[in-house]
């Protein structure tokens, strides 16, 4: 039960001193639910409380990293209750904020807040399978990490056309952009994930911290009091996800326009 992350869509695994979370919800194409974005944390939280454990590595299963939030809203039969603090069940501050080296091995689709988790880990593998894209926008959330992180790694020009567009980018442009740094055969994903925590393993840890502490002051301000403002307040948010609910454009969107902006 120590291993029981409290979400039905992980896993966790043992393998030596690396812990290893496992993204898997099939049935929903590995679509977070709360208990799963919570889940993230406590396995974060895991690792750095076991003496028996160096390292987090992240994955996903099948064809799929993550693809963000579940925006159906379905819980899953054995997931945990999850206290209702607002962006305190994010996970991606913990993650950034670790003392154990945290890998993202990103195997998949890869999007919104699963995006958010590659980036933030120390060191983020993609296979080369990977697909990327931050759809926030796209369902009328203005998302406050997306904002204060992209621009750090990619500069404020490429972060404009990533959120602004929302469009998709294969692994090789995420790595061109520094949105993640390595790409990897498929094949050889979770062996390149093991070597890069073995790597990041061979650095002192108060050290590695101070360092991880220098780089992480250039991330922007997290504006969370907006974007919860608009999740609670705005209608967009709601008409942005009902939309994507019934396969519909949004009500937003000019008519004759298709979805990659063309002409219909």
């Amino acid at each position: 039960m120590a291993d029981d992350l409290g979400a039905a869509g992980l896993r966790f695994e043992r393998r030596g001193p690396i812990g290893w979370c496992f993204i898997d919800r099939p049935e929903a194409r590995n679509a977070f639910t709360p208990a799963m974005y919570f889940g993230i944390k406590r396995a974060v939280r895991l690792v750095n409380g076991d003496p028996d454990l160096a390292a987090l590595i992240i994955t996903g299963t099948g064809d799929v990293f993550a693809p963000g939030g579940d925006l159906g809203g379905r819980d899953q039969p054995g997931d945990a209750v999850v206290p209702d603090i607002g962006h305190e069940i994010l996970p991606f501050l913990t993650i950034r904020d670790s003392r154990a080296p945290v890998i993202a091995a990103v195997n998949g689709i890869c999007q919104a807040g699963g995006l958010l988790i590659a980036m933030l880990a120390d060191i983020a593998v993609a296979s080369d399978r990977a697909v990327f894209r931050a759809p926030e926008l796209l369902r009328g959330i203005p998302d406050a990490t997306f904002a204060a992180v992209l621009p750090a790694h990619v500069g404020v020009a490429v972060a404009r056309d990533l959120l602004l567009s929302a469009r998709r980018f294969d692994a090789a442009e995420a790595q061109r952009l520094g949105v993640i740094s390595r790409v990897v055969p498929h094949e050889e994903l979770q062996e390149a994930a093991h070597h890069a925590a073995a790597e990041i393993l061979q650095t002192p840890p108060m050290t590695r911290m101070h360092v991880k502490r220098m780089l992480n002051e250039r991330y922007g301000v997290i504006d969370y009091q907006t974007m919860f403002w608009a999740l609670e307040e705005s209608p967009e948010p709601r008409e942005g996800m009902k939309a994507f609910m019934e396969k519909r454009p949004p009500s937003w969107v000019p008519p004759g326009l298709t979805g990659d902006g063309g002409p219909s």
